[in-house]
């Protein structure tokens, strides 16, 4: 879209093209895509009018500067024996017509009937509850040389297509078996191995009576095999495969053992579970008076520390929250002797994190400090009343920004994700031994009133006690969605656990949606990228709410590190310190960019936008 033709002669008033019909019956749809790429003085207009042999199809328009209209024909054109076509330069227009792009497409009729409208509406359910990425466009058996992907179909020349085998195999679906396959009644074979499939066997599956192959490994399925598909496996009409189910009994003596089993365990589990909740809360009481009364450790600083009526002075007795989490709530307040805004933390009784992590977090905000942490004013350690008081953050967090009304910039997006970056870097190479911060999310990066974003909440950081170490063994901590897959598994703590969950916020900043998407499926937000890089569809990966406002040079190198963080492999992933260095890159690109857009609006022609225009019968179809 960048290029377009134009008459070679300036009194050449339009452009031509045609085409030969294949049949006088032969029907085509025309796409024809306009975009002004040369800067137009104030004096001059360029308008055309596009005519179809003879007859207007479609004008007068004028072409949007560096974005792209697309007209389509919802009517096929026929002619004859060939169609022309010719954009003609109106009377109001001072300059010659354009087009930057045809696109013609021959309508073709395919003898092979359609599927059954059963079959249809049952795979189509199957496609949406399961969300299956494979490519299932148009009929799902017909014409035969477009048969979908893991499907075979019956082709009896009285009859409607059936769908006979359906092929699911390692495709990332999850959930129960759905009982929309009970209405493939013509199946003959149906395979749902390797996937994540949960709940019992359905026994509408030994229903299905034309079903001779049955393979549900490798999945984590639970409870017994349904007694008519083991009759059925056992009389050799029906090949089953079941193993790979830890939690699925697949013999006939299953079925009589389940009904009284469970009563008198969960009965004694119910007692034991209130003894040991007792037991817990007496312990947990006995540990907080303990640690009430050695509260002079190494990180108390009398200059730093505040009593419990100071920090409800500063806060006005709690009058206005800002904010709530695991640790307690968050206060709005200021400081007596020169009127500075804070946030104060104070901890809930009922907080599951506790003093631990409010010690954690004192001692490590003690002993770090760069611009992109945030600043620890003081705290509040006087009976069972602990607060924290850092420096007040008037923007919010990152994730509100992204998720509201009031869109970030390309270039700020990469600014923010920066200056994250640069305080987690810190945290991994400047400071002796490393830190990692262990719950690194979107929440937890705060903006000040410049936008300028720091990182918050250390509770759950750990300290490498030995320096060169590899990693740390230690019990799993973290949010769901941002946790690193390789620590969830092995306990092993390190660096890259960090970056990896700092790639998943890498991916938040750049399409502004959710890290699990709140539907049935629970997509995560590395599974939706990935799948739209594998089409190759970078400019859909972007918030649309951009509307194509940035380098898309740019956009490519932030997802190309947004990836690399998130691999599953840590090896594989780079370190802060690379991370930094190529998002200082990737904003230099985009810094560049709106430099030059200020001057020179060329810059946008890098990115195609669709522009749909509201007002006319011509709209963009799928094709």
């Amino acid at each position: 879209m960048r290029t377009a033709v134009r008459p070679a002669n300036a009194s050449i008033n339009s452009l031509g093209f045609y085409w030969k019909t294949s049949t006088p019956e032969s029907q085509y749809y025309i796409f024809l895509h306009f975009a002004e790429v040369e800067r137009r003085q104030e004096n001059q207009t360029r308008e055309m009018s596009i005519y179809s042999n003879g007859k207007l199809w479609y004008g007068p328009f004028v072409p949007y500067t560096f974005f792209t209209t697309t007209l389509v024909s919802i009517y096929p054109s026929k002619g004859s024996e060939r169609i022309d076509f010719s954009i003609n330069k109106t009377k109001n227009s001072t300059l010659p017509p354009i087009l930057n792009a045809e696109e013609i497409y021959l309508a073709k009729e395919f003898p092979s009937s359609l599927t059954s409208q059963q079959d249809v509406d049952a795979i189509m359910s199957i496609k949406k509850k399961y969300g299956v990425k494979k490519n299932w466009q148009g009929d799902p058996c017909a014409p035969k040389v477009y048969l979908w992907q893991g499907l075979n179909c019956s082709y009896d020349g009285n009859e409607l297509p059936r769908i006979i085998s359906l092929n699911l195999s390692s495709s990332g679906i999850s959930g129960e078996i759905i009982t929309y396959i009970f209405s493939l009644t013509s199946l003959q074979a149906l395979d749902l191995s390797n996937n994540s499939l949960t709940g019992s066997v359905p026994e509408f599956l030994s229903e299905l009576h034309f079903l001779r192959v049955l393979n549900l490994t490798g999945n984590n399925l639970e409870g017994s095999v349904p007694a008519g598909l083991l009759e059925r496996a056992k009389n050799g009409l029906l090949s089953l495969s079941v193993d790979g189910n830890p939690k699925l009994c697949h013999t006939a003596s299953c079925n009589k053992r389940q009904n009284n089993k469970y009563i008198v365990p969960v009965v004694a589990s119910v007692v034991s579970l209130s003894v040991l909740l007792t037991a817990l809360a007496i312990l947990w009481n006995l540990k907080r008076r303990k640690q009430a009364g050695r509260k002079k450790g190494s990180w108390e600083l009398k200059n730093r520390k505040f009593s419990y009526s100071d920090v409800a002075k500063i806060t006005n007795n709690f009058e206005k929250v800002i904010g709530k989490g695991g640790f307690g709530t968050v206060y709005h307040g200021s400081l007596e002797f020169n009127g500075t805004q804070v946030a104060v933390k104070m901890l809930s009784a009922s907080s599951v994190q506790g003093y631990k992590q409010f010690q954690a977090e004192v001692e490590l905000l003690m002993r770090v400090h760069h611009k992109n942490l945030t600043t620890l004013v003081g705290y509040c350690d006087e009976d069972t009343n602990m607060g924290l008081i850092y420096e007040f953050m008037a923007k919010g967090n990152l994730e509100e920004h992204l998720s509201g009304a009031n869109t970030l910039t390309w270039e700020a997006r990469l600014r923010i994700a920066t200056e994250a970056a640069q305080g987690l870097e810190y945290l991994h190479s400047g400071c002796k031994p490393p830190i990692v911060h262990r719950d690194v999310k979107s929440t937890n990066i705060l903006l000040n009133e410049k936008f300028q974003a720091k990182l918050a909440d250390f509770g759950l950081s750990r300290i490498f006690p030995v320096e060169g170490g590899t990693h740390v063994s230690t019990t799993i901590a973290g949010t769901p969605g941002y946790l690193d897959p390789e620590y969830y598994i092995s306990n092993r703590l390190t660096e890259k656990s960090d970056v990896y969950s700092f790639g998943v916020v890498l991916l938040e900043i750049i399409t502004s949606k959710p890290v699990i998407e709140r539907t049935h499926e629970r997509t995560h937000i590395t599974q939706w990228v990935s799948f739209m890089l594998a089409k190759g569809d970078i400019k859909n990966i972007v918030d649309r709410t951009l509307y194509g406002d940035f380098d898309i040079n740019s956009v490519w190198k932030t997802v190309e590190i947004a990836m690399a963080c998130v691999s599953p492999t840590s090896t594989k992933r780079p370190t802060m310190t690379q991370v930094v260095m190529e998002l200082n890159e990737s904003r230099a690109i985009e810094i560049a960019r709106t430099q030059a857009g200020k001057d020179n609006d060329e810059s946008k022609v890098l990115v195609e936008l669709i522009d749909v225009n509201l007002h006319s019968e011509f709209t963009p179809l799928a094709r």
